[in-house]
């Protein structure tokens, strides 16, 4: 059996995690995650889905703060791995992590690199409209996501995917690729080849304010953001004094002020900078998703009103 050490922190991570635990080619002798944080409004300490997921089944699990810490790595050495599978696993492997396994570190990877290198190909994929993308399987060297490819698997964007959505199918499709590849790896039969250079794209590490909206922006692109940052961070506007969140939207014809709230046949939209983008669902702070039809039996004040504004220019003269 091959000693097997598992890095990987979120909900992505688990069926690769899974699929590993299950073939009998493997022994997954520990697992490498992020520490506990506190999360939700009670501020618990959340364990990752990656540590509960090991623990239901017995597998030790470390938790180092920096990995690059001498103690943690004599952790890691301790457990004498001949592979390292990582998928977001959330911290950057030095040299002498990469060389420790006799097998090398293999990364799975949610895009086809070498485009979307980074913390969020997913999100970002959705955002710049990509048809496509999918999972790459890469031994792992200390660039970011530059290491050579040992397989992918393409699959297809669909038009009202969310980053949620996507999310599901490209964790359960990474690891079918990882488990369908790694024997032919590890034999011998497969040799990783160089990334190319040519359409190589880097995506950032997601932040809560890339989701703001900007109503001089295309309709078309305000529309991607909202399913791309969906389930997380969610994109959001300002309406009187507080964050609106979009939940769904559609783009439709028409040609209105940037950030202005109009009823167009039947549909409440708002103007942007190319067309109007129709609102399905929204969220006010504190509050929970809702039709927009609902959200304006309590507000009708919405419609006419400027998102993104000041209460000072929301209540100006038109």
């Amino acid at each position: 059996m091959i000693q097997t050490v598992f890095m990987g922190t979120p909900d992505f991570a688990v069926p690769s995690l899974q699929a590993l635990l299950d073939h009998p080619r493997f022994d997954v002798v520990g697992v490498v995650t992020q520490p506990d944080r506190r999360a939700g409004r009670g501020r618990k300490m959340k364990f990752s889905p990656v540590k509960e997921a090991a623990l239901a089944v017995g597998v030790e699990v470390l938790q180092p703060r920096r990995l690059r810490e001498p103690e943690a790595f004599a952790q890691l050495a301790a457990l004498e791995p001949d592979l390292i599978v990582v998928a977001a696993y959330g911290q950057i492997l030095r040299p002498n992590v990469l060389a420790l396994p006799t097998f090398g570190c293999i990364n799975v990877h949610a895009s086809l690199l070498p485009r979307w290198r980074g913390a969020s190909p997913i999100n970002a994929a959705i955002l710049a409209g990509d048809p496509i993308t999918g999972s790459t399987i890469m031994r792992m060297d200390e660039g970011m996501d530059t290491g050579p490819i040992l397989a992918q698997a393409a699959a297809a964007i669909r038009p009202d995917d969310t980053a949620g959505s996507l999310h599901d199918r490209l964790a359960r499709q990474g690891a079918e690729l990882l488990i369908s590849t790694l024997p032919c790896y590890l034999e011998g039969q497969l040799s990783p080849r160089p990334q190319p250079d040519e359409g190589a794209t880097l995506c950032r590490l997601l932040k809560k304010e890339h989701a703001r909206i900007d109503w001089t922006r295309p309709a078309a692109h305000i529309e991607r953001m909202v399913r791309a940052y969906d389930p997380w961070p969610g994109a959001f506007t300002t309406w009187s004094g507080q964050n609106l969140k979009i939940g769904a939207a559609r783009v439709v014809a028409g040609d209105v002020e940037p950030g202005r709230v109009v009823i167009q046949n039947d549909d409440v939209a708002v103007g942007t900078g190319a067309g109007l983008l129709a609102l399905d669902q929204v969220q006010l702070a504190g509050k929970k998703m809702m039709r927009i039809e609902d959200f304006l039996r309590g507000r009708p004040e919405l419609v006419g009103s400027l998102l993104g504004m000041s209460d000072y220019l929301q209540h100006a003269p038109r």
